[in-house]
């Protein structure tokens, strides 16, 4: 019969042989893997045109998810398009973007615009703080110095009224630099735009300007060639 002091030296040697698998298993593991990296990328907010939403995107988006942005690095901000560019809608898209920034943890966004989108980004850039938020905005067919065909619903319509020639909006973003900041600028244009008239009220000084050819004015959302010239200047 074992003695308590025996009895002792046979549990802690039972232990210890225990033990031994689970801590060589545990020094073969290595140390314990970094965390993921943050995405060098900035995450894209769309901003979709008049009369629209963001369902106008998923050509797009599909071609960045292509490229390996992942689906929480794309984010659309909806909204009423029939509101003030100045006075609710920049505002508006201002919180959203911070919304994006703390989810994601990036320091800035990137923002791709189309049509009306362009001038609420445009004054979210120039006026609301964006210029030190956004490291590219693109802009797809833009009425970056108003369309006459806006008139045609101006009277009841507050957006409408904003995208005319020499409205309040348009006047103040042309003012001074139209393309302030160390924001890199793009504009994608068609010869044919049908809504936006003149066709080069789209290109902008300062920015990156890209002619498509003739395509309809919602016809640069779903174009490859329009694609692949976006997500080219994203990278750069």
């Amino acid at each position: 019969m074992l003695t308590a002091r025996q009895a002792l030296i046979a549990l802690l040697t039972l232990c210890l042989a225990l033990m031994a698998p689970a801590a060589a298993h545990a020094a073969g593991r290595g140390p314990a893997p970094a965390p993921d990296r943050v995405s060098p990328r900035s995450p894209v907010v769309f901003v979709h045109g008049y009369n629209a939403d963001p369902g106008v995107w998923g050509s797009l988006r599909a071609d960045l998810r292509a490229d390996g942005y992942a689906e929480a690095e794309l984010f659309s901000f909806g909204y009423d398009t029939h509101q003030s560019v100045n006075e609710v809608l920049a505002g508006r898209l201002a919180a959203h973007v911070e919304q994006v920034r703390r989810e994601t943890g990036a320091a800035k966004v990137d923002i791709v615009a189309h049509s009306f989108g362009s001038l609420v980004s445009r004054w979210y850039v120039k006026y609301g703080g964006g210029a030190a938020t956004v490291g590219h905005w693109v802009s797809l067919a833009g009425p970056n110095r108003g369309t006459s065909t806006a008139w045609a619903c101006a009277l009841w319509d507050q957006a409408c009224r904003d995208m005319t020639p020499g409205s309040y909006v348009v006047k103040n973003l042309g003012s001074g630099d139209p393309t302030p900041g160390t924001v890199k600028y793009a504009t994608f244009w068609s010869n044919c735009d049908e809504v936006v008239n003149p066709d080069d009220s789209v290109p902008l000084a300062g920015a990156t300007n890209t002619p498509v050819g003739c395509l309809a004015h919602n016809d640069l959302l779903g174009d490859d060639g329009t694609s692949a010239g976006v997500r080219a200047f994203l990278a750069s």
